[in-house]
């Protein structure tokens, strides 16, 4: 006789994106990708939190597991903590029937009476960690438990690193115990269906129009696996998400070719299709010659490479602040000048902020142009290291004073490309516009990338390659801001050639 299958609380909330997620992690589960770089730098995040987290409960005893085996018996050792008279229980699991889950923190007030903590590294309560404590609760009740207060310890934002860590302040404790339990009704009925689905012999209709919970991205990398996704498919439309979807099925639309306009009101959108139906870019040259004569010689073409942690690294820094270790710059004098390069990369793991404003502060000169791409970022790193460094902070107010987006021109719809697919990224339009440079062959491809390995082999020493890291980062960085570089090189031809497409843009009211 099969054995039941066994839902967890990772499987049921896979159910409540896409009953078919659930339904290949347990029949195909070699269609899941596996856990991306991303990813699994939050769990780590996640991981660290989780320390001073459990730090409020002192009388805590963590149960847990390192192997199959130890999983297995994880109900078991949890029950003999409580029979013991454990009050505290790290990482237990609890199970009844076909349902399974493993807490972060269960607290006994009572006789079969607890309380129930779910730790997040977030820095608030969010409707996932509402439904994934119901979940838990449910699991509980039906063991014979009478869940009391329901809590979520969450990041604190406001903290500022001063000394060691203090668990008190980097957590708030938000009490979600209404909001749970208001769930409970539409949990018991999910958890059935999704026991239902589990079971079944086939799969259910994978059509991502039935993600839900913001889960369209995430299904597709999973849907690509069961059913090839073509070139040119409705997947390819930028901002989409699973009501879109159901609406072009419905329509008997497959290709973003076929996507009547008649059934786009989002603006972005409807540039796509418009570029794509009509064969070429569209274009307004007015527009980007007004915005070009804004930017004044010398032009530096400007960009920071962050770290980030949730708990905070250097004193006088945030959970989550985004704090440059290394820049590139690249520098235009005049028209027709020299591009020169400069930067700066550290070395070693103190905080940047010094050094770093030092070594702009010489390269940068007191007037041009500062030009970056989504320049708010730039314009927020250089309001943090202000106050890192205070003694530059007014050099980063004149700084921010000069900054210029060289984005707007693409994410304004100056310039339309289909190829864009939607996104006005630099990874985006510069294969697009300049395909001779492309970020394929660099050790380090994506800002993401670039933060996890200088973190890695310069904060925490975990990599033996520091060198190659160093070398590879100053690649990915200089590549960057050559790639505005020949970006703004191509709107200055453009606008100095003859022609364009202002005439067909206006006539398919792009307002651009």
């Amino acid at each position: 006789m099969n054995k039941k299958l066994v839902l967890s609380k990772s499987e049921y909330m896979m159910y409540l994106k896409h009953p078919a997620y659930l339904w290949i992690k347990k029949h195909d589960k070699n269609k899941i990708p596996p856990v991306s770089a991303d990813l699994q730098a939050m769990f780590d995040a996640g991981n660290e939190f989780e320390q001073y987290a459990e730090s409020l409960f002192p009388d805590g005893v963590r149960v847990g597991f390192n192997d199959y085996n130890e999983y297995l018996n994880m109900p078991a050792r949890t029950q003999e903590e409580l029979d013991k008279g454990t009050k505290t229980i790290f990482q237990g699991r609890f199970e009844h029937e076909q349902t399974t889950f493993i807490c972060d923190v269960v607290r006994v007030i009572g006789k079969n009476e607890v309380d129930l903590y779910e730790i997040k590294s977030s820095t608030g309560v969010k409707l996932e960690h509402i439904l994934d404590l119901a979940y838990q609760t449910t699991v509980l009740e039906n063991c014979g438990y009478s869940v009391n207060d329901i809590y979520v310890v969450h990041v604190d934002n406001s903290y500022v690193r001063a000394g060691e860590i203090d668990p008190k302040q980097i957590t708030t404790t938000t009490n979600v115990t209404e909001d749970v339990k208001k769930e409970l009704g539409r949990t018991k009925r999910n958890i059935l269906d999704a026991i239902a689905v589990m079971e079944q012999s086939d799969m259910p209709d994978p059509s991502p129009a039935r993600c839900k919970l913001n889960s369209l991205k995430e299904w597709l990398e999973v849907y690509k696996n069961i059913k090839p996704i073509e070139e040119g498919s409705i997947y390819e439309l930028c901002r989409l998400n699973a009501d879109t979807v159901r609406l072009l099925e419905e329509e008997g639309v497959s290709k973003l070719k076929d996507i009547p306009l008649s059934l786009i009101d989002n603006e972005k959108q409807r540039w796509q299709l418009e570029a794509l139906e009509n064969g070429e870019p569209i274009y307004n040259k007015d527009k980007i010659k007004k915005f070009l004569s804004k930017l004044h010689y010398p032009l530096y073409f400007f960009d920071y490479e962050t770290l980030s942690s949730c708990v905070p690294y250097f004193d006088g820094t945030k959970p989550y602040q985004q704090i440059p270790f290394q820049y590139s710059l690249h520098v235009i004098e005049s028209p027709g000048g020299e591009l020169k390069h400069m930067g700066y990369l550290q070395a070693d793991n103190t905080n940047p902020a010094e050094a770093l404003s030092k070594t702009l502060k010489d390269q940068i000169g007191t007037t041009g142009s500062i030009i970056a791409w989504n320049m708010s970022f730039e314009k927020m790193c250089n309001t943090a290291l202000g106050t890192m460094a205070p003694e530059y902070k007014d050099f980063y107010e004149d700084l921010n004073t000069r900054m210029a987006d060289l984005m707007i021109p693409f994410s304004k719809g100056y310039y339309i490309d289909s190829s864009f697919l939607g996104s006005a990224s630099i990874k985006n339009v510069l294969p697009v516009l300049v395909p001779e440079l492309s970020y394929k062959d660099l050790g380090i491809q994506e800002g993401g990338s670039a933060q996890r390995s200088w973190m890695d082999a310069v904060l925490y020493e975990k990599r033996s390659d520091k060198d190659q890291v160093l070398k590879d980062l100053e690649e990915y960085c200089k590549l960057d801001t050559l790639a505005m570089v020949e970006i703004f090189n191509f709107l200055t031809k453009l606008v100095a050639g003859e022609g364009g497409s202002v005439a067909k843009a206006e006539q398919l009211g792009l307002g651009i």
